[in-house]
């Protein structure tokens, strides 16, 4: 590098004004995580990419804050992870997401169940704190919002994943479940659906409201009209999709496409419709949500279905994670996108 990159003014954590970690990192192209592993000499990292964040780091002029390197020496190189999800059916992705993130970073996880049990996620947070994590995740078997963890030391770094907490100075991450039902309900309309109905679970889960409100739109956007038989809201199970099925096929009209708010629901609507000898889905189309292999894969036929991306949300879990270790202040709540897996419960073709 012949010429120093030009920095605008900026600040760092104590006030100070000059280049920061932040501006090496930029310039770099690397994330603030790596500048900090390249500049403090630990971690595995490539020597080149090593050599290209100290040559930024002297051109523009950085000095590491003192303290900071302190603080960095005296880093457990562990993270805890929090969970509420028993079956592991959510956390299990995004724990091998965060464990794919962190290996390279020579960063162990604490993994702890708490089984929604308030009394027992203290003694597991008390334990967590007491091998000084350096990051706490919490996650969960559903997105709903929940107390923020604690008390917890001051700035001690808290991501969480697929749970949402009750306070806006965290950060969550969440799938977009609007999103994802607008995707569901868009495909049906797209292969000729045009009344679609939508079974799903407890009216109460956020996910189910996010779902309910995804598939509305998704309609008017379609130009679709609202029929107000087609929305039926139960239990999360496949016995809930017969006895749904049951109802929407004992009026005059019904449907020719059913959005289900999870991939159990969508097995009994299946069967139930099998059973009537209703052809799936040559007269009737369905779409899942979850794309739960376990369930997917051995519908008959298999399920086309709505993907949250777990393990996208794992990794960027983790990615946040580090950052914030190394300084950085994220907050809000981030919804990362869903994706369709299409497969022969909607495929017409032939």
């Amino acid at each position: 590098m012949s010429d120093a990159p030009s920095v605008p003014p900026s600040t760092d954590r104590t006030g100070r004004h000059g280049p920061t970690i932040r501006d090496v990192a930029r310039i770099a192209g690397v994330s603030i995580g790596t500048a900090s592993k390249a500049l403090n000499s630990n971690g595995r990292l490539r020597q080149e990419t090593r050599d290209k964040v100290t040559a930024v780091a002297r051109e523009i002029g950085y000095r590491p804050n003192d303290m900071a390197q302190s603080l960095h020496r005296t880093r457990s190189m562990t993270v805890g992870v929090l969970s509420t999800d028993s079956f592991g059916r959510f956390t299990l992705p995004i724990f091998q997401a965060l464990e794919e993130q962190f290996a390279d970073r020579g960063i162990a996880i604490f993994m702890c169940n708490a089984t929604d049990d308030p009394e027992r996620e203290r003694q597991h947070l008390d334990q967590l704190l007491g091998k000084r994590i350096d990051g706490l995740v919490v996650t969960a078997r559903r997105a709903d919002k929940r107390p923020p963890v604690g008390p917890l030391p001051p700035g001690l770094p808290v991501v969480y994943v697929y749970s949402q907490a009750d306070d806006g100075d965290a950060l969550s991450l969440l799938a977009d479940e609007d999103g994802g039902a607008r995707l569901a309900v868009k495909h049906l309309a797209d292969i000729g659906c045009s009344r679609i109905a939508h079974v799903t679970g407890p009216e109460h889960f956020e996910a189910v409201q996010q779902r309910k409100r995804g598939y509305y739109a998704a309609l008017a956007e379609a130009g679709l009209a609202e029929h107000p038989g087609y929305y039926r809201a139960g239990l999360w199970s496949e016995a809930w999709g017969r006895e749904a099925t049951e109802l929407l096929f004992a009026g005059d009209a019904p449907p020719d496409g059913i959005f289900c708010g999870n991939d159990q629901i969508a097995r009994g609507v299946v069967d139930a419709l099998r059973e009537r000898g209703i052809s799936v889905p040559g007269q009737v189309a369905v779409v899942g949500f979850d794309n739960w292999e376990v369930m997917t894969t051995a519908a008959r036929p298999p399920l086309t279905s709505v993907d949250m991306n777990l393990s996208a949300l794992g990794h960027e879990a983790g990615r946040l994670l580090i950052d914030m270790i190394g300084g950085e202040k994220v907050r809000g709540i981030r919804r990362l996108p869903c994706t369709l897996v299409v497969r022969q419960s909607t495929s017409r073709q032939g």
